[in-house]
Protein backbone atom coordinates (compact mmCIF):
# COMPACT_ATOMS: atom_id res chain seq x y z
CA UNK A 1 0.00 0.00 0.00
CA UNK A 2 2.93 2.49 0.85
CA UNK A 3 4.28 2.86 -2.42
CA UNK A 4 0.74 3.60 -4.08
CA UNK A 5 0.11 5.92 -1.12
CA UNK A 6 3.04 7.72 -2.72
CA UNK A 7 2.28 7.65 -6.27
CA UNK A 8 -1.00 9.05 -5.30
CA UNK A 9 0.74 11.82 -3.23
CA UNK A 10 2.70 12.70 -5.91
CA UNK A 11 -0.21 12.61 -8.35
CA UNK A 12 -1.70 15.13 -6.15
CA UNK A 13 1.35 16.97 -5.38
CA UNK A 14 1.79 17.40 -9.21
CA UNK A 15 -1.75 19.75 -9.43
CA UNK A 16 0.45 22.18 -7.82
CA UNK A 17 3.31 22.56 -10.15
CA UNK A 18 3.49 25.95 -11.47
CA UNK A 19 2.14 24.76 -15.09
CA UNK A 20 -0.94 23.16 -13.63
CA UNK A 21 -1.45 25.60 -11.36
CA UNK A 22 -1.54 28.28 -14.15
CA UNK A 23 -3.52 26.00 -15.83
CA UNK A 24 -5.98 25.72 -13.29
CA UNK A 25 -5.94 29.39 -12.29
CA UNK A 26 -6.26 30.31 -16.06
CA UNK A 27 -9.30 27.75 -16.28
CA UNK A 28 -10.92 28.78 -13.83
CA UNK A 29 -10.82 32.77 -14.83
CA UNK A 30 -11.92 31.68 -18.17
CA UNK A 31 -15.19 30.08 -16.48
CA UNK A 32 -15.69 32.77 -14.06
CA UNK A 33 -15.69 35.49 -17.35
CA UNK A 34 -17.65 33.14 -19.26
CA UNK A 35 -20.14 32.84 -16.51
CA UNK A 36 -20.33 36.40 -15.95
CA UNK A 37 -20.76 37.68 -19.75
CA UNK A 38 -23.57 35.08 -20.06
CA UNK A 39 -25.49 35.40 -16.93
CA UNK A 40 -24.76 38.82 -15.06
CA UNK A 41 -26.43 41.33 -17.67
CA UNK A 42 -30.20 41.20 -18.19
CA UNK A 43 -29.51 40.02 -22.05
CA UNK A 44 -33.15 41.20 -23.34
CA UNK A 45 -33.95 39.12 -26.10
CA UNK A 46 -31.86 36.04 -24.55
CA UNK A 47 -33.56 32.79 -23.86
CA UNK A 48 -31.87 30.62 -20.94
CA UNK A 49 -30.68 28.21 -23.46
CA UNK A 50 -29.09 31.14 -25.52
CA UNK A 51 -27.65 32.17 -22.17
CA UNK A 52 -25.57 28.72 -22.04
CA UNK A 53 -24.81 28.90 -25.12
CA UNK A 54 -23.05 32.46 -24.67
CA UNK A 55 -21.44 31.13 -21.69
CA UNK A 56 -19.73 27.70 -23.74
CA UNK A 57 -18.64 30.74 -26.63
CA UNK A 58 -16.75 32.56 -24.41
CA UNK A 59 -15.13 29.94 -22.22
CA UNK A 60 -14.12 28.33 -25.56
CA UNK A 61 -12.54 31.30 -26.90
CA UNK A 62 -11.09 31.70 -23.66
CA UNK A 63 -9.49 28.92 -23.53
CA UNK A 64 -8.24 28.88 -27.12
CA UNK A 65 -6.70 32.53 -26.92
CA UNK A 66 -4.84 31.56 -23.87
CA UNK A 67 -3.82 28.21 -24.57
CA UNK A 68 -4.85 27.19 -21.47
CA UNK A 69 -5.48 23.47 -22.29
CA UNK A 70 -4.45 22.18 -26.46
CA UNK A 71 -7.02 23.29 -28.81
CA UNK A 72 -8.72 19.78 -29.30
CA UNK A 73 -9.35 19.48 -25.94
CA UNK A 74 -11.49 23.36 -25.73
CA UNK A 75 -13.04 21.82 -28.80
CA UNK A 76 -14.13 18.48 -27.04
CA UNK A 77 -14.70 20.35 -23.83
CA UNK A 78 -17.63 22.85 -25.93
CA UNK A 79 -19.21 19.43 -27.40
CA UNK A 80 -19.37 18.06 -23.47
CA UNK A 81 -20.86 20.83 -22.19
CA UNK A 82 -23.67 21.35 -24.62
CA UNK A 83 -24.46 17.92 -24.77
CA UNK A 84 -24.38 18.19 -20.47
CA UNK A 85 -26.41 21.69 -20.49
CA UNK A 86 -28.00 22.20 -23.66
CA UNK A 87 -28.54 18.33 -24.11
CA UNK A 88 -30.55 17.31 -21.37
CA UNK A 89 -34.51 17.10 -21.53
CA UNK A 90 -36.64 19.18 -19.57
CA UNK A 91 -33.63 21.72 -18.88
CA UNK A 92 -32.55 24.80 -20.57
CA UNK A 93 -32.75 24.04 -24.19
CA UNK A 94 -33.67 20.45 -25.00
CA UNK A 95 -37.10 18.94 -25.00
CA UNK A 96 -36.60 15.41 -26.25
CA UNK A 97 -35.09 12.78 -25.03
CA UNK A 98 -32.46 12.61 -28.26
CA UNK A 99 -32.12 16.55 -28.54
CA UNK A 100 -28.45 15.88 -27.61
CA UNK A 101 -27.59 14.25 -30.42
CA UNK A 102 -27.70 17.14 -32.94
CA UNK A 103 -24.62 18.19 -31.02
CA UNK A 104 -22.79 15.05 -31.86
CA UNK A 105 -24.02 14.72 -35.42
CA UNK A 106 -21.34 16.96 -37.06
CA UNK A 107 -18.36 14.13 -36.55
CA UNK A 108 -20.38 12.27 -38.82
CA UNK A 109 -20.85 14.80 -41.10
CA UNK A 110 -20.11 14.97 -44.60
CA UNK A 111 -17.05 17.83 -44.34
CA UNK A 112 -15.34 15.24 -41.95
CA UNK A 113 -15.56 12.77 -44.49
CA UNK A 114 -14.19 15.23 -47.14
CA UNK A 115 -11.40 16.20 -45.18
CA UNK A 116 -10.58 12.41 -44.19
CA UNK A 117 -10.26 11.59 -47.72
CA UNK A 118 -7.71 14.62 -48.22
CA UNK A 119 -5.79 13.30 -45.11
CA UNK A 120 -5.25 9.81 -46.85
CA UNK A 121 -4.34 11.40 -50.10
CA UNK A 122 -1.66 13.68 -48.27
CA UNK A 123 -0.42 10.41 -46.39
CA UNK A 124 -0.05 8.36 -49.28
CA UNK A 125 2.12 11.16 -51.35
CA UNK A 126 4.09 11.62 -48.62
CA UNK A 127 4.87 8.26 -48.21
CA UNK A 128 5.54 7.30 -51.57
CA UNK A 129 7.73 10.35 -52.10
CA UNK A 130 5.39 12.01 -54.67
CA UNK A 131 5.35 15.05 -52.59
CA UNK A 132 8.88 15.33 -52.83
CA UNK A 133 9.44 14.48 -56.07
CA UNK A 134 7.10 16.99 -57.40
CA UNK A 135 8.84 19.44 -55.35
CA UNK A 136 12.16 19.04 -56.56
CA UNK A 137 10.85 18.51 -60.15
CA UNK A 138 8.77 21.98 -59.94
CA UNK A 139 11.36 24.09 -58.23
CA UNK A 140 13.85 23.27 -60.53
CA UNK A 141 11.70 23.88 -63.93
CA UNK A 142 12.18 27.64 -62.55
CA UNK A 143 16.17 28.04 -62.76
CA UNK A 144 18.55 29.45 -61.06
CA UNK A 145 17.45 33.44 -60.33
CA UNK A 146 16.40 34.27 -56.89
CA UNK A 147 13.25 36.30 -58.42
CA UNK A 148 12.10 33.07 -60.23
CA UNK A 149 13.54 30.72 -57.56
CA UNK A 150 10.49 32.42 -55.61
CA UNK A 151 7.90 32.18 -57.96
CA UNK A 152 8.66 28.23 -58.29
CA UNK A 153 8.64 28.10 -54.77
CA UNK A 154 5.49 29.83 -53.72
CA UNK A 155 3.58 28.32 -56.40
CA UNK A 156 4.48 24.74 -55.66
CA UNK A 157 3.92 24.94 -52.14
CA UNK A 158 0.94 26.85 -52.79
CA UNK A 159 -0.33 23.86 -54.58
CA UNK A 160 0.65 20.92 -52.54
CA UNK A 161 -1.06 23.65 -49.64
CA UNK A 162 -4.10 22.96 -51.04
CA UNK A 163 -4.00 19.54 -50.75
CA UNK A 164 -2.43 18.55 -48.00
CA UNK A 165 -1.67 20.30 -44.95
CA UNK A 166 -0.03 23.54 -44.34
CA UNK A 167 2.55 22.28 -41.81
CA UNK A 168 2.95 19.57 -43.95
CA UNK A 169 4.19 21.54 -46.87
CA UNK A 170 5.87 24.43 -45.12
CA UNK A 171 7.93 21.09 -43.48
CA UNK A 172 8.69 19.46 -46.63
CA UNK A 173 9.87 22.61 -48.41
CA UNK A 174 12.34 24.04 -46.05
CA UNK A 175 13.72 20.38 -45.87
CA UNK A 176 13.94 20.37 -49.81
CA UNK A 177 16.13 23.92 -49.37
CA UNK A 178 17.93 22.84 -46.41
CA UNK A 179 21.57 22.30 -48.02
CA UNK A 180 20.88 25.89 -49.50
CA UNK A 181 19.87 27.52 -46.40
CA UNK A 182 22.79 26.23 -44.22
CA UNK A 183 25.56 27.00 -46.81
CA UNK A 184 24.92 30.72 -46.93
CA UNK A 185 25.60 33.22 -44.75
CA UNK A 186 23.30 33.77 -41.55
CA UNK A 187 21.88 37.31 -42.81
CA UNK A 188 21.65 35.94 -46.21
CA UNK A 189 18.33 38.09 -47.87
CA UNK A 190 17.69 35.70 -50.38
CA UNK A 191 17.78 32.81 -47.56
CA UNK A 192 15.13 35.48 -46.04
CA UNK A 193 12.79 35.59 -49.11
CA UNK A 194 13.17 32.16 -49.19
CA UNK A 195 11.96 31.07 -45.94
CA UNK A 196 8.90 33.46 -45.79
CA UNK A 197 7.97 32.28 -49.89
CA UNK A 198 7.64 29.07 -48.06
CA UNK A 199 5.01 30.83 -45.43
CA UNK A 200 3.38 32.59 -47.91
CA UNK A 201 2.69 29.65 -50.13
CA UNK A 202 1.63 27.60 -47.08
CA UNK A 203 -0.53 29.82 -45.24
CA UNK A 204 -2.26 31.73 -48.71
CA UNK A 205 -2.24 28.76 -50.84
CA UNK A 206 -4.32 26.57 -48.09
CA UNK A 207 -7.13 29.11 -49.25
CA UNK A 208 -7.42 27.60 -52.28
CA UNK A 209 -9.92 24.69 -52.21
CA UNK A 210 -11.76 23.28 -49.28
CA UNK A 211 -9.61 20.78 -47.81
CA UNK A 212 -7.16 23.34 -47.80
CA UNK A 213 -7.02 24.58 -44.25
CA UNK A 214 -9.72 23.96 -41.58
CA UNK A 215 -11.18 26.70 -41.90
CA UNK A 216 -12.50 26.45 -45.10
CA UNK A 217 -14.52 23.57 -44.17
CA UNK A 218 -15.85 24.86 -41.24
CA UNK A 219 -16.99 28.08 -43.64
CA UNK A 220 -18.08 25.19 -46.03
CA UNK A 221 -19.98 23.23 -42.81
CA UNK A 222 -21.84 25.89 -41.38
CA UNK A 223 -23.17 26.51 -45.20
CA UNK A 224 -24.21 22.76 -45.37
CA UNK A 225 -26.32 23.25 -41.94
CA UNK A 226 -27.82 26.11 -43.07
CA UNK A 227 -29.22 24.97 -46.72
CA UNK A 228 -30.18 21.41 -44.54
CA UNK A 229 -31.87 23.75 -41.98
CA UNK A 230 -33.78 25.86 -44.56
CA UNK A 231 -32.42 29.29 -43.42
CA UNK A 232 -30.32 29.37 -46.83
CA UNK A 233 -31.98 28.14 -50.26
CA UNK A 234 -29.92 25.40 -51.51
CA UNK A 235 -28.33 27.36 -54.52
CA UNK A 236 -26.71 28.95 -51.63
CA UNK A 237 -24.06 26.26 -50.83
CA UNK A 238 -20.37 26.00 -51.72
CA UNK A 239 -19.32 22.81 -53.61
CA UNK A 240 -15.66 21.65 -54.31
CA UNK A 241 -15.70 23.33 -57.74
CA UNK A 242 -17.33 26.42 -56.31
CA UNK A 243 -15.14 27.09 -53.73
CA UNK A 244 -12.16 26.83 -56.29
CA UNK A 245 -13.61 29.91 -58.42
CA UNK A 246 -14.24 32.13 -55.11
CA UNK A 247 -10.53 31.45 -53.51
CA UNK A 248 -8.16 30.61 -55.98
CA UNK A 249 -8.03 34.02 -57.74
CA UNK A 250 -8.13 36.34 -54.39
CA UNK A 251 -5.12 33.82 -53.15
CA UNK A 252 -2.48 33.83 -56.50
CA UNK A 253 -3.40 37.86 -56.67
CA UNK A 254 -2.14 38.12 -52.47
CA UNK A 255 1.07 35.69 -53.65
CA UNK A 256 1.72 37.61 -56.42
CA UNK A 257 1.81 40.62 -54.50
CA UNK A 258 3.81 39.11 -51.93
CA UNK A 259 6.06 38.23 -54.49
CA UNK A 260 6.45 41.69 -55.54
CA UNK A 261 7.13 42.45 -51.97
CA UNK A 262 9.80 40.00 -51.25
CA UNK A 263 11.47 40.77 -54.91
CA UNK A 264 11.78 44.74 -54.02
CA UNK A 265 12.41 44.32 -50.20
CA UNK A 266 15.01 41.36 -50.05
CA UNK A 267 16.72 40.92 -53.47
CA UNK A 268 16.76 44.15 -55.06
CA UNK A 269 19.11 44.42 -57.87
CA UNK A 270 20.00 40.50 -57.57
CA UNK A 271 16.84 39.32 -58.03
CA UNK A 272 17.93 38.58 -61.55
CA UNK A 273 21.53 37.20 -60.87
CA UNK A 274 22.17 33.47 -60.57
CA UNK A 275 22.43 32.12 -57.33
CA UNK A 276 25.54 31.06 -56.48
CA UNK A 277 25.75 26.65 -55.36
CA UNK A 278 22.60 25.76 -55.98
CA UNK A 279 21.25 22.80 -54.54
CA UNK A 280 18.33 20.78 -53.16
CA UNK A 281 17.47 18.08 -50.04
CA UNK A 282 15.09 16.62 -48.94
CA UNK A 283 16.47 13.27 -47.77
CA UNK A 284 16.48 10.14 -49.71
CA UNK A 285 13.07 9.04 -51.10
CA UNK A 286 11.17 6.48 -49.53
CA UNK A 287 11.56 3.08 -51.53
CA UNK A 288 8.51 1.94 -52.35
CA UNK A 289 7.17 -0.49 -54.62
CA UNK A 290 6.68 0.95 -58.56
CA UNK A 291 2.79 -0.07 -58.68
CA UNK A 292 1.93 1.15 -55.43
CA UNK A 293 3.25 4.72 -57.10
CA UNK A 294 1.17 4.55 -59.92
CA UNK A 295 -1.99 3.82 -57.54
CA UNK A 296 -1.22 6.98 -55.66
CA UNK A 297 -0.64 9.04 -59.11
CA UNK A 298 -3.67 7.46 -60.29
CA UNK A 299 -5.97 8.04 -57.30
CA UNK A 300 -4.84 11.56 -57.03
CA UNK A 301 -5.75 12.59 -60.85
CA UNK A 302 -9.23 11.05 -60.34
CA UNK A 303 -9.93 12.29 -57.17
CA UNK A 304 -8.57 15.43 -57.73
CA UNK A 305 -10.28 15.55 -61.62
CA UNK A 306 -13.87 14.31 -60.23
CA UNK A 307 -13.89 17.27 -56.86
CA UNK A 308 -13.02 19.89 -59.47
CA UNK A 309 -15.70 18.52 -62.01
CA UNK A 310 -18.59 17.87 -59.68
CA UNK A 311 -20.65 20.26 -60.88
CA UNK A 312 -21.03 18.63 -64.13
CA UNK A 313 -20.96 14.79 -62.96
CA UNK A 314 -23.31 15.33 -59.68
CA UNK A 315 -21.70 13.41 -57.42
CA UNK A 316 -20.92 14.98 -53.90
CA UNK A 317 -17.47 15.60 -53.37
CA UNK A 318 -17.77 13.64 -50.19
CA UNK A 319 -19.08 10.74 -52.09
CA UNK A 320 -15.33 11.17 -54.14
CA UNK A 321 -13.77 11.24 -51.35
CA UNK A 322 -14.32 7.69 -50.58
CA UNK A 323 -11.94 7.04 -53.97
CA UNK A 324 -9.01 7.34 -52.20
CA UNK A 325 -10.27 5.99 -48.68
CA UNK A 326 -11.37 2.60 -50.25
CA UNK A 327 -8.32 2.66 -52.79
CA UNK A 328 -5.21 3.44 -50.46
CA UNK A 329 -6.28 1.10 -47.70
CA UNK A 330 -7.68 -1.75 -49.97
CA UNK A 331 -4.33 -2.18 -51.64
CA UNK A 332 -1.97 -1.58 -48.72
CA UNK A 333 -1.05 1.75 -49.68
CA UNK A 334 -1.98 2.86 -46.29
CA UNK A 335 -1.91 0.14 -43.19
CA UNK A 336 -3.52 0.29 -39.83
CA UNK A 337 -0.34 2.53 -38.54
CA UNK A 338 -0.97 5.41 -41.61
CA UNK A 339 -4.00 5.70 -40.61
CA UNK A 340 -3.06 6.02 -36.86
CA UNK A 341 -0.93 9.02 -37.49
CA UNK A 342 -3.13 10.97 -39.58
CA UNK A 343 -4.43 14.54 -37.85
CA UNK A 344 -7.42 13.67 -35.84
CA UNK A 345 -6.94 16.32 -33.77
CA UNK A 346 -7.94 18.43 -36.76
CA UNK A 347 -11.04 16.57 -37.34
CA UNK A 348 -11.99 16.53 -33.76
CA UNK A 349 -11.42 20.35 -33.95
CA UNK A 350 -13.46 21.02 -37.12
CA UNK A 351 -16.20 18.77 -35.21
CA UNK A 352 -16.02 20.77 -31.81
CA UNK A 353 -16.63 23.80 -34.33
CA UNK A 354 -19.22 22.86 -36.39
CA UNK A 355 -21.19 21.77 -33.20
CA UNK A 356 -20.72 25.28 -31.06
CA UNK A 357 -22.35 26.29 -34.26
CA UNK A 358 -24.80 24.50 -34.11
CA UNK A 359 -25.60 25.48 -30.58
CA UNK A 360 -24.85 29.29 -31.27
CA UNK A 361 -27.45 28.80 -34.63
CA UNK A 362 -30.50 26.52 -32.63
CA UNK A 363 -30.48 28.48 -29.28
CA UNK A 364 -30.77 31.67 -31.00
CA UNK A 365 -27.81 33.30 -29.61
CA UNK A 366 -26.39 34.07 -33.48
CA UNK A 367 -29.28 36.28 -34.29
CA UNK A 368 -29.46 37.64 -30.75
CA UNK A 369 -25.73 38.38 -30.75
CA UNK A 370 -26.09 40.32 -34.40
CA UNK A 371 -28.58 42.07 -33.47
CA UNK A 372 -26.53 43.85 -30.91
CA UNK A 373 -23.51 44.38 -33.53
CA UNK A 374 -24.22 47.83 -35.00
CA UNK A 375 -24.36 46.78 -38.77
CA UNK A 376 -27.28 48.45 -39.52
CA UNK A 377 -27.06 50.77 -42.64
CA UNK A 378 -23.77 49.19 -43.58
CA UNK A 379 -23.47 47.64 -46.96
CA UNK A 380 -22.83 43.78 -47.21
CA UNK A 381 -19.05 45.08 -48.49
CA UNK A 382 -17.99 47.03 -45.46
CA UNK A 383 -19.85 44.07 -43.29
CA UNK A 384 -17.60 41.18 -45.20
CA UNK A 385 -14.24 43.52 -44.61
CA UNK A 386 -15.44 44.40 -40.65
CA UNK A 387 -15.47 40.71 -40.33
CA UNK A 388 -12.35 39.82 -42.49
CA UNK A 389 -10.30 42.19 -40.69
CA UNK A 390 -11.66 41.05 -37.02
CA UNK A 391 -10.83 37.39 -38.80
CA UNK A 392 -6.97 38.89 -39.53
CA UNK A 393 -6.43 40.17 -36.06
CA UNK A 394 -7.69 37.26 -34.42
CA UNK A 395 -6.20 34.82 -35.95
CA UNK A 396 -2.83 36.39 -35.27
CA UNK A 397 -3.06 35.95 -31.65
CA UNK A 398 -5.08 32.30 -31.77
CA UNK A 399 -5.45 29.40 -33.96
CA UNK A 400 -7.73 29.95 -37.00
CA UNK A 401 -9.25 27.20 -36.75
CA UNK A 402 -10.56 28.31 -33.57
CA UNK A 403 -10.80 31.63 -34.72
CA UNK A 404 -13.02 30.38 -37.71
CA UNK A 405 -15.23 28.82 -35.32
CA UNK A 406 -15.95 31.98 -33.79
CA UNK A 407 -16.78 33.95 -36.48
CA UNK A 408 -17.84 32.31 -38.63
CA UNK A 409 -21.26 31.40 -37.06
CA UNK A 410 -21.82 34.88 -36.48
CA UNK A 411 -20.79 35.78 -39.62
CA UNK A 412 -23.46 33.59 -41.33
CA UNK A 413 -26.32 35.02 -39.21
CA UNK A 414 -25.38 38.20 -40.38
CA UNK A 415 -25.34 37.60 -44.22
CA UNK A 416 -27.80 34.89 -44.66
CA UNK A 417 -30.50 37.86 -45.99
CA UNK A 418 -28.24 38.76 -48.18
CA UNK A 419 -26.35 35.71 -49.14
CA UNK A 420 -24.85 33.41 -46.49
CA UNK A 421 -22.01 32.79 -49.06
CA UNK A 422 -20.23 36.04 -48.05
CA UNK A 423 -18.55 33.88 -45.25
CA UNK A 424 -16.10 32.54 -47.83
CA UNK A 425 -14.20 35.59 -48.20
CA UNK A 426 -14.33 35.91 -44.22
CA UNK A 427 -13.14 32.32 -43.60
CA UNK A 428 -10.45 33.13 -46.62
CA UNK A 429 -9.14 36.04 -44.35
CA UNK A 430 -8.31 33.03 -41.44
CA UNK A 431 -5.49 32.18 -43.59
CA UNK A 432 -3.64 35.37 -44.07
CA UNK A 433 -2.25 35.55 -40.61
CA UNK A 434 1.59 36.17 -40.61
CA UNK A 435 2.62 38.79 -38.05
CA UNK A 436 3.85 36.47 -35.51
CA UNK A 437 5.89 33.04 -35.37
CA UNK A 438 2.90 31.56 -33.26
CA UNK A 439 0.39 32.52 -35.26
CA UNK A 440 0.35 29.68 -37.94
CA UNK A 441 2.63 26.29 -38.17
CA UNK A 442 4.00 27.37 -41.18
CA UNK A 443 5.05 30.83 -40.01
CA UNK A 444 6.85 29.09 -36.52
CA UNK A 445 8.62 26.25 -38.90
CA UNK A 446 10.20 28.81 -41.42
CA UNK A 447 11.13 30.67 -38.04
CA UNK A 448 12.62 28.01 -36.66
CA UNK A 449 15.02 27.56 -39.38
CA UNK A 450 16.41 30.79 -36.91
CA UNK A 451 16.97 33.33 -40.39
CA UNK A 452 14.41 35.17 -39.81
CA UNK A 453 13.39 38.03 -36.89
CA UNK A 454 10.25 38.94 -35.74
CA UNK A 455 10.48 42.27 -37.87
CA UNK A 456 10.58 40.05 -40.66
CA UNK A 457 7.67 38.17 -39.58
CA UNK A 458 5.43 41.38 -38.66
CA UNK A 459 5.89 43.02 -42.50
CA UNK A 460 4.59 40.60 -43.76
CA UNK A 461 1.66 39.86 -41.80
CA UNK A 462 0.91 43.47 -42.04
CA UNK A 463 1.47 43.01 -46.28
CA UNK A 464 -1.51 40.06 -46.01
CA UNK A 465 -3.39 41.48 -43.30
CA UNK A 466 -3.98 44.74 -44.63
CA UNK A 467 -3.95 43.87 -48.60
CA UNK A 468 -5.89 40.45 -48.32
CA UNK A 469 -9.24 41.11 -46.98
CA UNK A 470 -10.49 43.64 -49.71
CA UNK A 471 -9.14 41.31 -52.15
CA UNK A 472 -11.11 38.35 -51.23
CA UNK A 473 -14.10 40.33 -50.64
CA UNK A 474 -14.19 42.53 -54.01
CA UNK A 475 -13.41 39.34 -55.76
CA UNK A 476 -15.72 36.90 -53.79
CA UNK A 477 -18.75 39.62 -54.52
CA UNK A 478 -18.01 39.86 -57.83
CA UNK A 479 -17.97 36.34 -58.62
CA UNK A 480 -20.75 35.24 -56.66
CA UNK A 481 -22.84 36.81 -59.39
CA UNK A 482 -21.59 33.80 -61.48
CA UNK A 483 -21.37 30.75 -59.29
Amino acid sequence: MMPQTRRQARRILGLFETSHLWTITTMAACALVAWAAAVWPEHEGLTDGGRWALFILVLSAGLWVTEAIPAVAVSLLAIGLEIAILGRPGGVFATGPKDWEMFIEPWGSSLIWLFFGGFCLAAAAEKTGLDRWLALRAVGFFGDKPAMLLVGVMSITAVLSMFMSNTATATLMVAVFGPLIVSRPVDDRFVKALLLAIAFGANVGGMGTVIGTPPNAIAAGVLSEAVGSGAMPPEHGVDFAQWMILAVPPAALILVLSWGYLTAAYLGGAAFKPVENLSFGGGKPPVVPPLRQVIVVGTFVATIGMWITSPWHGIPTTVVSFIPICVLTSTGVLLGDDLRTLSWDILLMIAGGLSLGVAIAETGLADWLVAQLPLEGLSPMAMVLGFGFLTVVLSNLMSNTATANIVLPLALAATTSIDGRLVVPIALCASLAMCLAISTPPNAIVYGAKRLTARDLLLAGLLTGLVGPPVAAFWCQFALRWV
